[in-house]
Protein backbone atom coordinates (compact mmCIF):
# COMPACT_ATOMS: atom_id res chain seq x y z
CA UNK A 1 0.00 0.00 0.00
CA UNK A 2 1.04 3.13 -0.49
CA UNK A 3 0.05 6.77 0.66
CA UNK A 4 0.74 10.50 -0.28
CA UNK A 5 -0.70 13.38 1.72
CA UNK A 6 -1.52 16.56 1.07
CA UNK A 7 -2.66 20.31 2.10
CA UNK A 8 -1.38 22.52 4.68
CA UNK A 9 -2.10 23.49 8.16
CA UNK A 10 -3.60 26.35 7.28
CA UNK A 11 -5.64 25.29 4.00
CA UNK A 12 -9.12 24.38 4.03
CA UNK A 13 -7.98 21.21 4.56
CA UNK A 14 -5.27 18.24 4.55
CA UNK A 15 -5.58 14.53 3.79
CA UNK A 16 -4.43 11.56 1.81
CA UNK A 17 -4.73 9.00 -0.91
CA UNK A 18 -4.01 5.52 -0.46
CA UNK A 19 -3.26 3.46 -3.51
CA UNK A 20 -3.45 -0.13 -2.87
CA UNK A 21 -5.73 -0.99 -0.84
CA UNK A 22 -7.25 -4.43 -1.92
CA UNK A 23 -11.13 -4.69 -2.75
CA UNK A 24 -13.26 -5.85 -0.09
CA UNK A 25 -12.50 -4.00 3.00
CA UNK A 26 -15.44 -3.52 5.24
CA UNK A 27 -13.96 -0.21 6.93
CA UNK A 28 -15.07 0.28 10.58
CA UNK A 29 -15.49 4.27 10.72
CA UNK A 30 -15.90 3.97 14.37
CA UNK A 31 -12.54 2.38 14.80
CA UNK A 32 -10.91 4.80 12.66
CA UNK A 33 -12.47 7.75 14.26
CA UNK A 34 -10.98 6.39 17.77
CA UNK A 35 -7.69 6.31 16.31
CA UNK A 36 -8.47 9.97 15.32
CA UNK A 37 -9.45 10.87 18.23
CA UNK A 38 -5.92 9.82 20.16
CA UNK A 39 -4.16 12.68 18.53
CA UNK A 40 -7.13 15.21 17.93
CA UNK A 41 -5.52 18.61 19.14
CA UNK A 42 -7.26 20.57 22.18
CA UNK A 43 -8.99 17.68 23.74
CA UNK A 44 -7.51 18.20 26.66
CA UNK A 45 -5.32 20.74 28.53
CA UNK A 46 -2.14 18.59 27.56
CA UNK A 47 -2.44 19.07 23.96
CA UNK A 48 -2.03 22.02 21.31
CA UNK A 49 -4.50 24.66 22.19
CA UNK A 50 -5.64 24.73 18.43
CA UNK A 51 -9.19 22.83 18.82
CA UNK A 52 -10.60 20.34 15.13
CA UNK A 53 -12.81 17.81 14.85
CA UNK A 54 -10.71 16.13 12.77
CA UNK A 55 -13.95 13.81 11.56
CA UNK A 56 -11.96 12.25 8.06
CA UNK A 57 -14.64 12.61 4.93
CA UNK A 58 -14.03 9.74 2.36
CA UNK A 59 -14.27 10.78 -1.39
CA UNK A 60 -13.40 7.59 -3.36
CA UNK A 61 -12.57 3.99 -2.78
CA UNK A 62 -15.10 3.07 -0.49
CA UNK A 63 -18.66 1.91 -1.62
CA UNK A 64 -21.73 0.88 0.79
CA UNK A 65 -19.03 0.37 3.29
CA UNK A 66 -16.47 -1.91 1.40
CA UNK A 67 -12.93 -0.42 0.12
CA UNK A 68 -13.61 -0.79 -4.03
CA UNK A 69 -9.73 -1.14 -5.14
CA UNK A 70 -9.42 1.95 -6.30
CA UNK A 71 -7.48 5.11 -4.80
CA UNK A 72 -9.02 5.42 -1.60
CA UNK A 73 -9.06 9.37 -0.78
CA UNK A 74 -9.73 10.71 2.59
CA UNK A 75 -9.96 14.71 3.54
CA UNK A 76 -9.90 16.21 7.04
CA UNK A 77 -11.30 19.97 7.48
CA UNK A 78 -9.02 22.51 9.29
CA UNK A 79 -10.91 24.81 10.78
CA UNK A 80 -9.03 26.48 14.12
CA UNK A 81 -6.50 28.72 12.32
CA UNK A 82 -4.70 32.25 13.71
CA UNK A 83 -3.17 33.01 10.43
CA UNK A 84 -2.39 36.02 11.97
CA UNK A 85 0.47 34.61 14.60
CA UNK A 86 2.63 33.42 11.73
CA UNK A 87 3.79 37.30 10.32
CA UNK A 88 5.98 38.19 12.76
CA UNK A 89 7.65 34.90 11.76
CA UNK A 90 7.22 34.33 8.61
CA UNK A 91 10.60 35.84 7.47
CA UNK A 92 12.61 33.61 10.31
CA UNK A 93 13.49 29.94 10.10
CA UNK A 94 12.30 28.50 13.85
CA UNK A 95 14.71 26.26 15.37
CA UNK A 96 13.36 22.99 15.16
CA UNK A 97 10.69 23.19 12.70
CA UNK A 98 11.00 22.80 9.08
CA UNK A 99 11.28 26.21 7.86
CA UNK A 100 14.34 26.28 6.13
CA UNK A 101 13.88 23.67 3.90
CA UNK A 102 10.68 24.46 2.82
CA UNK A 103 11.79 27.44 1.66
CA UNK A 104 14.72 26.06 -0.03
CA UNK A 105 13.08 22.61 -1.55
CA UNK A 106 10.02 24.82 -2.50
CA UNK A 107 12.17 28.56 -3.59
CA UNK A 108 10.53 30.54 -1.03
CA UNK A 109 6.35 29.51 -2.14
CA UNK A 110 5.66 27.33 0.49
CA UNK A 111 3.46 28.13 3.01
CA UNK A 112 4.75 29.30 5.84
CA UNK A 113 1.70 29.55 8.40
CA UNK A 114 1.56 26.97 10.91
CA UNK A 115 4.38 25.12 9.14
CA UNK A 116 2.34 24.87 6.01
CA UNK A 117 2.62 21.25 4.79
CA UNK A 118 5.14 20.06 7.11
CA UNK A 119 3.26 20.90 10.26
CA UNK A 120 2.25 18.78 12.69
CA UNK A 121 -1.50 18.99 11.55
CA UNK A 122 -0.44 16.38 8.74
CA UNK A 123 -0.12 14.04 11.32
CA UNK A 124 -3.84 13.63 11.09
CA UNK A 125 -3.66 11.54 7.82
CA UNK A 126 -1.39 9.66 8.58
CA UNK A 127 -2.94 8.46 11.53
CA UNK A 128 -5.66 7.93 9.43
CA UNK A 129 -3.53 5.65 6.87
CA UNK A 130 -2.52 3.45 10.13
CA UNK A 131 -5.65 2.91 10.71
CA UNK A 132 -7.04 1.72 7.36
CA UNK A 133 -3.64 -0.79 7.61
CA UNK A 134 -4.54 -1.54 11.13
CA UNK A 135 -7.70 -3.27 9.79
CA UNK A 136 -6.08 -4.68 6.81
CA UNK A 137 -3.44 -6.37 9.01
CA UNK A 138 -6.18 -7.91 11.21
CA UNK A 139 -7.91 -9.79 8.85
CA UNK A 140 -4.19 -11.66 9.09
CA UNK A 141 -4.27 -11.88 12.27
CA UNK A 142 -1.25 -8.93 12.63
CA UNK A 143 -1.82 -6.64 15.66
CA UNK A 144 0.07 -3.64 16.42
CA UNK A 145 0.30 -1.83 20.30
CA UNK A 146 3.12 0.97 21.33
CA UNK A 147 3.64 2.82 24.54
CA UNK A 148 5.27 5.65 25.80
CA UNK A 149 8.57 3.89 27.05
CA UNK A 150 10.38 6.69 28.07
CA UNK A 151 9.31 10.10 28.53
CA UNK A 152 11.38 12.71 30.50
CA UNK A 153 13.60 10.51 32.21
CA UNK A 154 10.87 8.33 33.55
CA UNK A 155 10.85 5.41 32.11
CA UNK A 156 7.91 2.70 31.92
CA UNK A 157 7.74 -0.47 32.91
CA UNK A 158 9.14 -3.04 29.83
CA UNK A 159 6.10 -4.79 27.74
CA UNK A 160 5.92 -8.51 28.33
CA UNK A 161 2.11 -9.25 25.97
CA UNK A 162 0.70 -7.41 23.27
CA UNK A 163 -2.73 -7.45 25.59
CA UNK A 164 -1.18 -4.65 28.15
CA UNK A 165 -0.25 -2.75 25.32
CA UNK A 166 -3.19 -2.72 23.45
CA UNK A 167 -5.30 -1.43 26.98
CA UNK A 168 -2.72 0.87 27.36
CA UNK A 169 -4.30 2.97 23.90
CA UNK A 170 -7.41 3.85 25.97
CA UNK A 171 -4.87 5.79 28.41
CA UNK A 172 -4.00 9.74 28.55
CA UNK A 173 -0.98 8.42 28.89
CA UNK A 174 -0.29 5.43 27.03
CA UNK A 175 2.26 3.72 29.58
CA UNK A 176 1.67 0.15 31.15
CA UNK A 177 2.52 1.53 34.41
CA UNK A 178 -0.24 3.87 35.52
CA UNK A 179 2.21 5.41 38.31
CA UNK A 180 4.36 6.10 35.45
CA UNK A 181 1.77 7.82 33.60
CA UNK A 182 0.83 10.22 37.32
CA UNK A 183 4.83 11.00 37.23
CA UNK A 184 4.82 11.74 33.54
CA UNK A 185 2.55 14.49 34.16
CA UNK A 186 4.26 16.72 36.54
CA UNK A 187 7.54 17.53 34.16
CA UNK A 188 4.84 17.72 31.20
CA UNK A 189 3.30 20.63 32.84
CA UNK A 190 6.63 22.25 34.41
CA UNK A 191 8.61 21.78 30.53
CA UNK A 192 4.92 23.41 29.11
CA UNK A 193 4.58 26.61 31.11
CA UNK A 194 8.56 27.07 30.97
CA UNK A 195 8.05 26.56 27.11
CA UNK A 196 11.14 24.32 26.97
CA UNK A 197 11.57 20.71 24.55
CA UNK A 198 12.13 17.43 26.54
CA UNK A 199 12.20 14.14 24.73
CA UNK A 200 10.63 10.78 24.53
CA UNK A 201 10.53 7.40 23.18
CA UNK A 202 7.88 5.33 22.59
CA UNK A 203 8.19 1.28 21.85
CA UNK A 204 5.95 -0.56 19.23
CA UNK A 205 5.27 -4.16 18.94
CA UNK A 206 3.90 -6.19 16.38
CA UNK A 207 2.44 -9.65 17.17
CA UNK A 208 2.43 -12.86 14.41
CA UNK A 209 4.02 -10.84 11.46
CA UNK A 210 5.36 -13.06 9.01
CA UNK A 211 9.05 -12.08 7.47
CA UNK A 212 8.52 -8.93 5.22
CA UNK A 213 10.20 -6.63 2.94
CA UNK A 214 9.74 -3.05 4.31
CA UNK A 215 10.58 0.44 3.52
CA UNK A 216 11.29 3.27 5.87
CA UNK A 217 8.73 6.33 4.95
CA UNK A 218 10.70 9.34 3.00
CA UNK A 219 9.79 12.24 1.54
Amino acid sequence: MKYSIFGESHGPAIGVVLEGVPAGLELDMDAVQKEMERRRPGKDALSTARKETDAPKILSGVFEGKTTGTPLCAVIENGDQHSGDYEKTKNLARPGHADWPAHVRYEGCNDYRGGGHFSGRLTAPLVFAGAVAKQLLAQRGIKIGAHISCIYGINDAVAEDMDSLLAAADKEFPVLDDACGRKCGRPFWTRKTSRTAWAAASSVWCSDCPPVSVRPISG
